[in-house]
């Protein structure tokens, strides 16, 4: 299993289980399953929605910054890494 870094974490907003994620990498398409990696944070994710400006977008790709509402908590500076297609969660 090789997966890719794509982004990083910029901000949680707590009261929405919103992830801001700064795509560094590639990109990241709606059905795209992600990775959260840090200090306190590891799970992965199906990417059912994403938005930029809050306007829904189907494709990522490097420099955007992006909001995905999360299943679990994460952090500032969590690695975001994009799973290789047929891996599950």
């Amino acid at each position: 299993m090789v997966e890719e870094k794509i982004g990083i974490v910029e901000h949680f907003f707590t009261n929405i289980n919103v992830a801001a994620i700064k795509i560094t990498d590639g990109e990241l398409k709606i059905g795209d399953i992600v990775h959260f990696v840090g200090t306190n944070t590891d799970f992965t994710q199906l990417i059912d929605r994403m938005e930029i400006n809050r306007v829904p977008v189907d494709i990522a790709k490097a420099g955007d910054a992006i909001g995905i509402k999360v299943k679990d908590k994460v952090r500032e500076h969590d690695s975001v890494y994009k799973m290789p297609k047929g891996e599950t969660e």
